[in-house]
């Protein structure tokens, strides 16, 4: 259900901002992405599995609030982003 700690370094190379960058608004939307897919997946199997379903939620508004102040703070940013993960068609 987690990201293993290989796919989370690979998420960070992939939208850094720059070396060392692991806190941006990019990186944490990223991770959480990964983080909904895989447990979207295994809601996929585990369809009682209500304790986890409140976690997902909770990320799920996470990625929100940052998507919300990156908007806010620079929308071209925030436009490549969301093309880059495939969220909102």
């Amino acid at each position: 259900m987690s990201v293993s700690p290989e796919q989370k370094q690979e998420i960070i190379a992939d939208n850094a901002r720059g070396a060392g960058d692991t806190g941006s608004p990019e990186v944490q939307v990223a991770i959480l992405t990964q983080r909904i897919r895989n447990l979207t997946e295994h809601f996929k199997s585990n369809h009682k599995d209500n304790h986890s379903r409140r976690g997902l939620l909770t990320m799920v508004n996470k990625r929100r609030t940052l998507l919300a102040y990156l908007k806010k703070k620079d929308v071209e940013r925030y436009n490549s982003l969301i093309q880059k993960l495939g969220l909102r068609k």
